[in-house]
């Protein structure tokens, strides 16, 4: 599990003042690239590879509002790879401790013309690093 903090800027709520439902999207995705750096798996090693990782599927559950100034702590996690996906499941709080938000987004692996790969015949490097991913967020 990888631990990400993430600011939320005025700019990002609603005329009502709460942070609007599209930014966690963009939360989640802050968070996973976070959880590639600290795994030392670089955008600059996949595009070498030739890696596209495009959304399949993406899970939200608001459980409640944050607002301008908040500092949401983003744990986030590979729930599941299987060679040719990858799953990262996201918990939000807010600064007091409680859940904000839930959600899950699902990656397909594909290469450059966005055909769908096999991670172990495609690039055996990310795909032992992926596995390595996995297998360290299922211990926790």
């Amino acid at each position: 599990m990888t631990e990400y903090i993430r600011k939320v800027n005025y700019y990002e709520t609603d005329k009502m003042g709460i942070t609007h439902h599209s930014n966690y999207v963009r939360y989640m995705e802050e968070a996973r690239t976070e959880l590639f750096e600290q795994r030392g798996v670089s955008y600059e090693l996949m595009g070498k590879a030739g890696l596209l990782l495009p959304v399949a599927e993406v899970e939200g559950m608001y459980r409640r509002s944050s607002t301008a100034g908040d500092r949401l702590r983003i744990e986030v996690r590979v729930l599941e790879y299987t060679g040719v996906r990858l799953v990262f499941g996201f918990r939000m709080y807010g600064e007091d401790g409680e859940l904000v938000f839930t959600g899950k987004v699902t990656h397909g692996c594909s290469n450059a013309q966005g055909h769908p790969v096999i991670m172990r015949k495609f690039c055996p490097e990310l795909d032992a690093r992926f596995k390595a991913m996995a297998e360290e967020d299922k211990e926790e």
